[in-house]
């Protein structure tokens, strides 16, 4: 069990789409774009596949529904990246196709897309539990293609003594997080929310998972 806590976002621009943070992708949609009239038999065929190119990266963002911040490391994006470029090319390929066919393996590659980038972000998120105590990685804000970092609490702790230093380094890092905030707003207020006072001494000697759990549930 992981609780995962996004403690450092990245303020959301104009929705972009993750796949279109990465390097090729203007190269790649530029030409999938500018060669889509050659792929159908059906002239119907061109203005629906043109917008759902054109559309790509916006309507990625709204088919996401995630419960936390879009932002995915870059080895993850070129995997995915990869894996969409190589279908594309494939479908490329191909000669003319017969009347909804190729809008439909548009579709469906999209689908596909979305799936890997939830389960890319979803999964970096994840392996927090294989740490104890606070952890970051590097990532790509797919809001708008900044660089950013997730950081996270793990409860994979060996021992007492790890699980009291990974709490306090948990207390360390959010009263750092609140002077940032506290400095940015130019108004004083405390430090350390109130739904944290269960994790500071004295209260760490007889602390369990399970409370932990739910203070930090609750902030």
């Amino acid at each position: 069990m992981a609780l995962l806590l996004c403690l450092v976002g990245v303020t959301a621009a104009l929705a972009h789409g993750c796949l279109h943070c990465h390097s090729k992708f203007s190269e790649k949609f530029s030409f999938y774009r500018h060669h889509v009239n050659l792929k159908s038999w059906w002239v119907g065929d061109i203005p629906v596949s043109g917008a759902l190119l054109t559309d790509w990266s916006d309507d990625t963002m709204k088919e996401l529904h995630l419960a936390i911040p879009a932002e995915i490391t870059r080895e993850k994006l070129d995997q995915v990246a990869t894996a969409v470029y190589q279908r594309m090319d494939q479908l490329y390929q191909g000669k003319m196709y017969f009347p909804g066919y190729f809008p439909n393996e548009l579709r469906n590659i999209f689908r596909e897309q979305v799936h890997l980038i939830q389960n890319a972000i979803i999964e970096s998120r994840l392996d927090c539990q294989r740490h104890c105590g606070i952890f970051q990685y590097e990532t790509i804000s797919c809001n708008n293609c900044t660089d950013s970092h997730v950081a996270c609490f793990g409860y994979n702790c060996e021992s007492s003594e790890q699980w009291e230093s990974a709490v306090q380094g948990l207390l360390n890092y959010i009263r750092g997080w609140g002077t940032w905030r506290a400095e940015a707003a130019s108004s004083p207020h405390s430090l350390v929310s109130p739904a944290f006072r269960c994790l500071e001494p004295p209260h760490l000697a007889n602390l369990t998972l399970e409370d932990a759990a739910e203070c930090l549930k609750q902030h």
